[in-house]
Protein backbone atom coordinates (compact mmCIF):
# COMPACT_ATOMS: atom_id res chain seq x y z
CA UNK A 1 0.00 0.00 0.00
CA UNK A 2 2.79 2.10 1.24
CA UNK A 3 4.72 1.87 -2.56
CA UNK A 4 1.46 2.75 -4.21
CA UNK A 5 0.50 5.73 -2.07
CA UNK A 6 4.43 7.01 -2.96
CA UNK A 7 4.11 7.07 -6.74
CA UNK A 8 0.35 8.28 -6.54
CA UNK A 9 2.50 11.08 -4.23
CA UNK A 10 5.01 11.41 -7.12
CA UNK A 11 2.39 11.41 -9.92
CA UNK A 12 0.05 14.02 -8.41
CA UNK A 13 0.99 16.06 -5.30
CA UNK A 14 3.38 18.76 -5.94
CA UNK A 15 4.99 19.22 -2.74
CA UNK A 16 6.21 22.98 -1.03
CA UNK A 17 9.48 23.68 -1.37
CA UNK A 18 10.54 20.02 -2.81
CA UNK A 19 12.80 19.22 -5.33
CA UNK A 20 10.37 16.88 -7.27
CA UNK A 21 13.25 14.91 -9.06
CA UNK A 22 14.30 13.18 -6.12
CA UNK A 23 11.37 11.72 -5.66
CA UNK A 24 11.53 10.15 -9.03
CA UNK A 25 12.90 6.76 -8.19
CA UNK A 26 12.88 6.79 -4.15
CA UNK A 27 10.00 7.13 -1.90
CA UNK A 28 7.86 10.36 -0.59
CA UNK A 29 7.99 10.04 3.40
CA UNK A 30 4.27 9.46 4.03
CA UNK A 31 3.24 10.52 7.51
CA UNK A 32 -0.04 8.79 8.71
CA UNK A 33 -0.49 9.82 12.17
CA UNK A 34 0.87 11.26 15.45
CA UNK A 35 0.53 11.60 18.82
CA UNK A 36 1.67 13.47 20.95
CA UNK A 37 5.25 14.63 20.14
CA UNK A 38 5.61 11.55 18.00
CA UNK A 39 4.74 11.09 14.25
CA UNK A 40 4.29 8.27 12.15
CA UNK A 41 4.71 6.66 8.83
CA UNK A 42 2.76 4.23 6.67
CA UNK A 43 5.12 1.32 7.55
CA UNK A 44 4.27 2.41 11.13
CA UNK A 45 8.24 3.71 11.98
CA UNK A 46 7.78 6.00 14.70
CA UNK A 47 9.73 9.46 14.47
CA UNK A 48 10.08 12.21 17.04
CA UNK A 49 8.76 15.67 15.63
CA UNK A 50 11.43 18.24 16.32
CA UNK A 51 9.76 20.83 14.11
CA UNK A 52 6.47 21.01 15.47
CA UNK A 53 5.13 20.00 11.75
CA UNK A 54 6.17 23.15 10.88
CA UNK A 55 6.78 25.72 13.51
CA UNK A 56 2.94 24.66 14.48
CA UNK A 57 1.79 21.82 16.62
CA UNK A 58 2.46 23.42 19.70
CA UNK A 59 -0.17 21.18 22.31
CA UNK A 60 1.24 18.03 20.43
CA UNK A 61 -0.19 15.33 17.83
CA UNK A 62 -3.56 13.57 18.55
CA UNK A 63 -5.58 16.05 20.84
CA UNK A 64 -9.00 14.84 20.32
CA UNK A 65 -10.37 17.48 22.29
CA UNK A 66 -9.38 20.35 19.29
CA UNK A 67 -10.91 17.50 17.03
CA UNK A 68 -14.40 17.51 18.96
CA UNK A 69 -14.36 21.60 18.43
CA UNK A 70 -13.73 21.45 14.59
CA UNK A 71 -16.81 18.51 14.34
CA UNK A 72 -19.23 20.47 16.43
CA UNK A 73 -18.64 23.88 14.93
CA UNK A 74 -18.82 22.50 11.13
CA UNK A 75 -22.33 21.08 11.89
CA UNK A 76 -23.57 24.28 13.57
CA UNK A 77 -22.11 26.75 11.34
CA UNK A 78 -19.28 25.20 8.58
CA UNK A 79 -18.62 28.53 6.83
CA UNK A 80 -19.38 32.17 6.40
CA UNK A 81 -17.57 35.35 5.60
CA UNK A 82 -16.68 38.25 7.87
CA UNK A 83 -16.69 40.03 4.62
CA UNK A 84 -19.38 43.04 6.27
CA UNK A 85 -20.65 40.29 8.47
CA UNK A 86 -19.55 38.57 11.25
CA UNK A 87 -19.85 34.99 13.30
CA UNK A 88 -19.80 34.33 17.28
CA UNK A 89 -15.97 32.15 16.78
CA UNK A 90 -14.38 35.18 14.99
CA UNK A 91 -15.80 37.41 17.90
CA UNK A 92 -15.04 35.63 20.34
CA UNK A 93 -11.09 34.67 18.65
CA UNK A 94 -10.65 38.79 18.16
CA UNK A 95 -11.44 39.86 21.80
CA UNK A 96 -9.05 36.71 23.13
CA UNK A 97 -6.30 37.58 21.09
CA UNK A 98 -6.98 41.67 21.72
CA UNK A 99 -7.02 40.35 25.59
CA UNK A 100 -3.55 39.16 25.00
CA UNK A 101 -1.41 41.72 22.71
CA UNK A 102 0.09 44.31 24.34
CA UNK A 103 -0.56 47.66 24.46
CA UNK A 104 -3.24 48.94 22.69
CA UNK A 105 -3.25 46.26 19.66
CA UNK A 106 -7.01 45.71 19.94
CA UNK A 107 -8.37 45.47 16.32
CA UNK A 108 -7.64 41.93 14.79
CA UNK A 109 -7.86 41.45 11.15
CA UNK A 110 -7.56 37.49 9.93
CA UNK A 111 -5.91 35.75 7.21
CA UNK A 112 -5.73 31.86 6.86
CA UNK A 113 -1.62 31.97 7.24
CA UNK A 114 1.16 33.61 7.80
CA UNK A 115 1.68 35.10 4.91
CA UNK A 116 -1.36 36.52 4.18
CA UNK A 117 -0.78 38.29 7.35
CA UNK A 118 2.49 39.72 6.76
CA UNK A 119 0.72 40.91 3.19
CA UNK A 120 -1.76 42.23 4.95
CA UNK A 121 0.41 44.39 7.26
CA UNK A 122 2.23 45.88 4.66
CA UNK A 123 -1.54 46.70 2.70
CA UNK A 124 -2.22 48.02 5.68
CA UNK A 125 0.66 49.97 6.22
CA UNK A 126 0.76 51.52 2.89
CA UNK A 127 -3.24 52.87 3.29
CA UNK A 128 -2.99 54.06 6.73
CA UNK A 129 -0.18 56.50 5.64
CA UNK A 130 -1.78 57.67 2.60
CA UNK A 131 -5.34 57.92 4.87
CA UNK A 132 -2.84 60.25 7.31
CA UNK A 133 -1.68 62.29 4.54
CA UNK A 134 1.19 60.99 4.36
CA UNK A 135 1.17 59.61 0.42
CA UNK A 136 4.41 58.64 -0.12
CA UNK A 137 5.41 55.92 2.81
CA UNK A 138 5.33 52.86 1.31
CA UNK A 139 8.62 50.97 1.62
CA UNK A 140 9.39 48.69 3.84
CA UNK A 141 12.85 47.61 5.89
CA UNK A 142 13.41 44.11 6.78
CA UNK A 143 16.51 41.96 7.54
CA UNK A 144 18.69 39.72 5.54
CA UNK A 145 18.50 36.27 5.55
CA UNK A 146 14.64 37.10 7.17
CA UNK A 147 11.92 34.79 5.69
CA UNK A 148 8.63 36.38 5.65
CA UNK A 149 6.46 34.33 3.44
CA UNK A 150 5.75 33.68 -0.36
CA UNK A 151 3.14 35.86 -1.84
CA UNK A 152 4.31 38.81 -3.54
CA UNK A 153 4.31 41.45 -1.55
CA UNK A 154 5.51 39.01 1.83
CA UNK A 155 8.16 37.51 -0.64
CA UNK A 156 9.71 40.96 -1.20
CA UNK A 157 9.59 41.77 2.11
CA UNK A 158 11.92 38.33 2.65
CA UNK A 159 15.68 38.79 2.97
CA UNK A 160 16.87 35.56 0.96
CA UNK A 161 18.05 36.66 -2.38
CA UNK A 162 17.83 32.79 -4.07
CA UNK A 163 13.87 32.17 -3.04
CA UNK A 164 13.20 35.58 -4.75
CA UNK A 165 15.12 35.55 -8.02
CA UNK A 166 12.70 32.91 -10.12
CA UNK A 167 9.92 36.04 -9.08
CA UNK A 168 11.44 39.06 -9.93
CA UNK A 169 10.82 41.77 -10.56
CA UNK A 170 8.46 41.78 -7.25
CA UNK A 171 7.70 44.29 -5.25
CA UNK A 172 9.25 47.58 -5.14
CA UNK A 173 10.16 49.49 -2.48
CA UNK A 174 11.42 46.15 0.17
CA UNK A 175 14.96 46.98 1.41
CA UNK A 176 17.03 45.23 3.29
CA UNK A 177 19.51 45.63 6.57
CA UNK A 178 21.73 43.45 8.86
CA UNK A 179 20.32 41.04 10.78
CA UNK A 180 20.86 39.89 14.40
CA UNK A 181 23.35 36.83 13.97
CA UNK A 182 26.22 38.10 16.81
CA UNK A 183 28.11 34.77 15.97
CA UNK A 184 29.20 36.12 12.77
CA UNK A 185 28.69 39.80 13.63
CA UNK A 186 30.91 42.11 11.32
CA UNK A 187 31.50 44.20 14.32
CA UNK A 188 30.77 44.48 18.56
CA UNK A 189 30.83 40.06 18.16
CA UNK A 190 32.42 40.27 21.97
CA UNK A 191 29.60 42.99 23.52
CA UNK A 192 25.51 42.21 22.71
CA UNK A 193 24.67 45.22 24.05
CA UNK A 194 26.67 47.28 21.71
CA UNK A 195 26.07 45.00 18.67
CA UNK A 196 22.21 45.08 19.62
CA UNK A 197 22.82 48.95 18.87
CA UNK A 198 24.55 48.92 15.96
CA UNK A 199 22.09 46.36 14.45
CA UNK A 200 19.10 48.20 15.33
CA UNK A 201 20.91 51.53 14.04
CA UNK A 202 21.23 50.14 10.60
CA UNK A 203 17.53 50.32 10.14
CA UNK A 204 17.68 53.80 11.07
CA UNK A 205 20.68 54.27 8.30
CA UNK A 206 18.53 53.05 6.20
CA UNK A 207 15.69 54.86 7.08
CA UNK A 208 17.56 57.94 6.32
CA UNK A 209 19.08 56.82 2.96
CA UNK A 210 15.71 56.39 1.28
CA UNK A 211 14.14 59.18 3.34
CA UNK A 212 11.66 58.94 6.34
CA UNK A 213 8.49 60.24 4.40
CA UNK A 214 9.08 57.59 2.13
CA UNK A 215 9.35 54.67 4.65
CA UNK A 216 5.96 52.99 6.05
CA UNK A 217 6.95 49.99 7.66
CA UNK A 218 9.42 47.91 9.51
CA UNK A 219 9.26 43.99 9.84
CA UNK A 220 11.01 42.03 12.08
CA UNK A 221 10.54 38.87 13.46
CA UNK A 222 11.11 38.20 17.36
CA UNK A 223 13.88 35.57 16.63
CA UNK A 224 14.49 35.39 13.27
CA UNK A 225 13.99 31.77 11.68
CA UNK A 226 15.74 31.76 8.91
CA UNK A 227 19.95 31.47 9.03
CA UNK A 228 19.07 29.48 12.22
CA UNK A 229 17.18 31.44 14.51
CA UNK A 230 18.77 34.86 15.74
CA UNK A 231 17.64 36.49 19.09
CA UNK A 232 17.72 39.94 19.56
CA UNK A 233 20.88 41.37 21.60
CA UNK A 234 19.86 43.05 25.00
CA UNK A 235 17.98 46.39 24.16
CA UNK A 236 17.67 45.70 20.33
CA UNK A 237 13.64 46.33 20.36
CA UNK A 238 13.69 49.25 22.39
CA UNK A 239 16.31 50.86 20.13
CA UNK A 240 14.61 49.96 17.40
CA UNK A 241 11.30 51.20 18.78
CA UNK A 242 12.37 54.48 19.44
CA UNK A 243 13.94 54.35 15.58
CA UNK A 244 10.39 54.25 14.27
CA UNK A 245 8.61 56.56 16.62
CA UNK A 246 10.84 59.36 15.96
CA UNK A 247 10.69 58.98 11.90
CA UNK A 248 7.17 58.00 11.67
CA UNK A 249 7.24 54.17 10.71
CA UNK A 250 5.22 51.53 11.83
CA UNK A 251 6.45 48.76 13.67
CA UNK A 252 5.42 45.29 12.83
CA UNK A 253 6.53 42.21 14.82
CA UNK A 254 6.20 39.22 12.78
CA UNK A 255 4.94 36.91 14.91
CA UNK A 256 3.90 33.67 12.81
CA UNK A 257 6.16 31.18 14.08
CA UNK A 258 7.34 32.86 17.53
CA UNK A 259 3.67 33.53 18.73
CA UNK A 260 1.51 31.39 21.21
CA UNK A 261 4.35 29.50 23.44
CA UNK A 262 7.08 29.30 21.14
CA UNK A 263 9.34 31.35 23.32
CA UNK A 264 6.90 30.86 26.30
CA UNK A 265 4.48 33.74 26.10
CA UNK A 266 1.70 34.13 24.33
CA UNK A 267 2.94 37.23 21.88
CA UNK A 268 6.80 37.15 21.91
CA UNK A 269 7.24 40.82 21.85
CA UNK A 270 6.01 40.40 25.52
CA UNK A 271 8.90 38.75 26.27
CA UNK A 272 11.59 41.24 24.73
CA UNK A 273 9.74 44.11 26.31
CA UNK A 274 8.75 45.88 23.11
CA UNK A 275 5.02 47.04 22.14
CA UNK A 276 5.26 47.30 18.56
CA UNK A 277 2.03 48.58 16.13
CA UNK A 278 1.03 45.27 14.48
CA UNK A 279 1.65 41.63 15.21
CA UNK A 280 1.31 39.16 12.21
CA UNK A 281 0.08 35.56 13.59
CA UNK A 282 -0.78 32.20 12.17
CA UNK A 283 0.67 28.82 13.04
CA UNK A 284 0.21 28.17 16.45
CA UNK A 285 -2.78 29.77 17.09
CA UNK A 286 -4.82 26.39 16.79
CA UNK A 287 -1.46 23.98 17.03
CA UNK A 288 -2.06 23.20 13.11
CA UNK A 289 -5.79 21.79 14.04
CA UNK A 290 -7.25 23.87 11.64
CA UNK A 291 -5.63 26.69 9.33
CA UNK A 292 -5.84 30.22 10.28
CA UNK A 293 -3.55 33.67 10.94
CA UNK A 294 -4.02 36.97 11.61
CA UNK A 295 -2.67 40.84 11.77
CA UNK A 296 -3.37 42.38 15.35
CA UNK A 297 -3.31 46.57 14.86
CA UNK A 298 -3.23 48.98 17.55
CA UNK A 299 -5.95 51.21 17.66
CA UNK A 300 -4.00 54.01 16.82
CA UNK A 301 -3.33 52.31 13.16
CA UNK A 302 -6.91 51.46 13.06
CA UNK A 303 -8.30 54.68 14.06
CA UNK A 304 -8.37 56.01 10.47
CA UNK A 305 -10.07 53.01 8.75
CA UNK A 306 -13.16 53.34 11.14
CA UNK A 307 -13.93 57.18 9.86
CA UNK A 308 -16.15 58.18 7.29
CA UNK A 309 -16.66 56.20 4.12
CA UNK A 310 -13.07 54.67 4.41
CA UNK A 311 -12.57 51.21 4.23
CA UNK A 312 -9.42 49.02 4.41
CA UNK A 313 -9.65 47.27 0.76
CA UNK A 314 -8.26 43.35 1.31
CA UNK A 315 -9.93 40.52 2.23
CA UNK A 316 -9.54 36.74 2.04
CA UNK A 317 -12.59 34.25 1.53
CA UNK A 318 -11.62 31.92 4.41
CA UNK A 319 -10.21 34.68 7.03
CA UNK A 320 -11.97 34.04 10.42
CA UNK A 321 -13.01 30.59 9.08
CA UNK A 322 -15.81 29.53 11.82
CA UNK A 323 -13.81 26.08 11.91
CA UNK A 324 -10.39 27.71 12.74
CA UNK A 325 -11.53 30.36 14.63
CA UNK A 326 -13.64 27.49 17.36
CA UNK A 327 -9.98 25.49 16.92
CA UNK A 328 -8.08 28.32 17.69
CA UNK A 329 -10.14 28.74 21.39
CA UNK A 330 -10.36 25.65 22.43
CA UNK A 331 -6.37 25.68 21.72
CA UNK A 332 -5.84 28.53 23.64
CA UNK A 333 -8.13 27.00 26.45
CA UNK A 334 -5.60 24.16 26.79
CA UNK A 335 -3.01 26.58 26.66
CA UNK A 336 -3.96 27.91 30.03
CA UNK A 337 -5.30 24.76 31.96
CA UNK A 338 -2.05 23.09 30.76
CA UNK A 339 0.26 26.00 31.02
CA UNK A 340 2.03 25.54 28.16
CA UNK A 341 3.66 28.90 28.02
CA UNK A 342 4.95 28.89 31.95
CA UNK A 343 6.42 25.30 30.64
CA UNK A 344 8.48 26.19 27.89
CA UNK A 345 9.46 28.86 29.96
CA UNK A 346 10.67 26.73 33.14
CA UNK A 347 12.49 24.33 30.47
CA UNK A 348 13.85 26.30 28.29
CA UNK A 349 16.86 26.27 30.13
CA UNK A 350 17.17 22.34 29.72
CA UNK A 351 16.57 22.72 26.54
CA UNK A 352 19.44 25.10 25.52
CA UNK A 353 21.57 22.65 28.12
CA UNK A 354 21.54 19.98 26.36
CA UNK A 355 21.84 20.86 23.24
CA UNK A 356 24.88 22.70 23.96
CA UNK A 357 26.36 19.14 24.77
CA UNK A 358 26.67 19.15 21.44
CA UNK A 359 29.45 22.10 21.41
CA UNK A 360 32.44 19.08 21.84
CA UNK A 361 31.63 18.38 18.34
CA UNK A 362 34.10 19.88 16.04
CA UNK A 363 31.52 20.23 13.31
CA UNK A 364 29.28 22.42 15.97
CA UNK A 365 29.98 26.17 15.58
CA UNK A 366 27.02 27.52 16.98
CA UNK A 367 23.93 26.52 19.58
CA UNK A 368 21.46 29.46 19.54
CA UNK A 369 17.58 30.34 19.96
CA UNK A 370 15.15 30.73 22.83
CA UNK A 371 12.06 28.96 24.24
CA UNK A 372 11.35 25.93 22.27
CA UNK A 373 12.94 27.14 18.94
CA UNK A 374 17.07 26.51 18.72
CA UNK A 375 19.42 26.62 15.68
CA UNK A 376 22.48 24.77 15.34
CA UNK A 377 25.03 26.11 13.16
CA UNK A 378 27.38 23.68 11.62
CA UNK A 379 31.40 24.54 10.12
CA UNK A 380 34.11 23.51 8.63
CA UNK A 381 36.46 25.27 11.72
CA UNK A 382 35.38 26.22 14.84
CA UNK A 383 38.14 28.31 15.35
CA UNK A 384 37.71 30.42 12.09
CA UNK A 385 33.81 29.73 11.92
CA UNK A 386 34.70 28.62 7.97
CA UNK A 387 31.33 27.41 6.75
CA UNK A 388 30.79 24.55 4.06
CA UNK A 389 30.76 25.57 0.38
CA UNK A 390 28.03 24.84 -1.61
CA UNK A 391 29.14 21.59 -2.86
CA UNK A 392 29.73 20.45 0.63
CA UNK A 393 26.64 21.85 1.60
CA UNK A 394 24.75 19.65 -1.14
CA UNK A 395 26.81 16.50 0.00
CA UNK A 396 27.01 16.80 3.70
CA UNK A 397 24.13 18.84 4.65
CA UNK A 398 21.07 17.75 1.62
CA UNK A 399 23.01 14.51 0.44
CA UNK A 400 24.01 13.16 4.38
CA UNK A 401 22.71 14.74 7.51
CA UNK A 402 19.01 15.67 6.13
CA UNK A 403 17.77 12.25 5.65
CA UNK A 404 20.32 10.63 7.98
CA UNK A 405 18.29 12.80 10.66
CA UNK A 406 14.99 11.18 9.78
CA UNK A 407 16.38 7.86 9.18
CA UNK A 408 17.09 8.12 12.74
CA UNK A 409 14.14 8.72 13.80
CA UNK A 410 13.95 12.67 14.43
CA UNK A 411 12.11 15.18 11.74
CA UNK A 412 13.36 18.56 11.86
CA UNK A 413 15.08 20.60 9.31
CA UNK A 414 18.38 20.80 8.25
CA UNK A 415 18.92 24.07 5.68
CA UNK A 416 21.55 26.35 4.41
CA UNK A 417 19.35 29.45 4.16
CA UNK A 418 22.09 31.28 4.89
CA UNK A 419 24.91 29.36 6.58
CA UNK A 420 23.83 25.67 7.38
CA UNK A 421 22.05 24.66 10.46
CA UNK A 422 19.88 21.86 12.44
CA UNK A 423 16.64 24.09 13.44
CA UNK A 424 14.35 22.36 16.32
CA UNK A 425 11.04 23.59 17.28
CA UNK A 426 9.60 20.41 19.27
CA UNK A 427 5.52 20.84 20.43
CA UNK A 428 5.55 22.51 23.78
CA UNK A 429 4.64 19.61 25.58
CA UNK A 430 8.31 18.22 25.23
CA UNK A 431 10.28 17.46 28.28
CA UNK A 432 13.93 16.32 29.39
CA UNK A 433 13.32 12.99 27.70
CA UNK A 434 12.43 14.62 24.41
CA UNK A 435 15.50 16.77 24.34
CA UNK A 436 18.07 14.08 25.52
CA UNK A 437 16.27 12.01 21.97
CA UNK A 438 16.71 14.64 19.90
CA UNK A 439 20.80 15.53 21.42
CA UNK A 440 21.22 11.59 20.64
CA UNK A 441 19.98 11.60 17.30
CA UNK A 442 22.11 14.64 16.63
CA UNK A 443 25.05 13.56 18.27
CA UNK A 444 25.39 10.57 16.18
CA UNK A 445 24.19 11.77 13.03
CA UNK A 446 26.84 14.92 13.11
CA UNK A 447 29.81 12.36 14.24
CA UNK A 448 29.02 10.82 11.45
CA UNK A 449 28.47 13.47 8.82
CA UNK A 450 32.89 14.86 10.17
CA UNK A 451 34.15 12.15 8.52
CA UNK A 452 32.33 12.97 5.37
CA UNK A 453 34.30 16.44 5.02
Amino acid sequence: MSADLSKTAYDHLWMHFTRMSSYENAPVPTITRGEGTYIYDTDGKKYLDGLAGLFVVQAGHGRRELAEVAAKQAAELAFFPVWSYAHPKAIELAERLAHYAPGDLNKVFFTTGGGEAVETAWKLAKQYHKLTGNHTKYKVISRAVAYHGTPQGALSITGLPALKAPFEPLVPGAHKVPNTNIYRAPIHGDDPEAFGRWAADQIEQQILFEGPETVAAVFLEPVQNAGGCFPPPPGYFQRVREICDRHGVLLVSDEVICAFGRLGTMFACDKFDYVPDIITCAKGMTSGYSPIGAAIVSDRIAEPFYKQDNTFLHGYTFGGHPVSAAVALANLDLFEREGLNQHVLANEGAFLKTLQKLHDLPIVGDVRGNGFFYGIELVKDKVTKESFDDEESERILYGFVSKKLFEEGLYCRADDRGDPVIQLSPPLISDQSTFDEIEQIIRTVLTEAWTKL
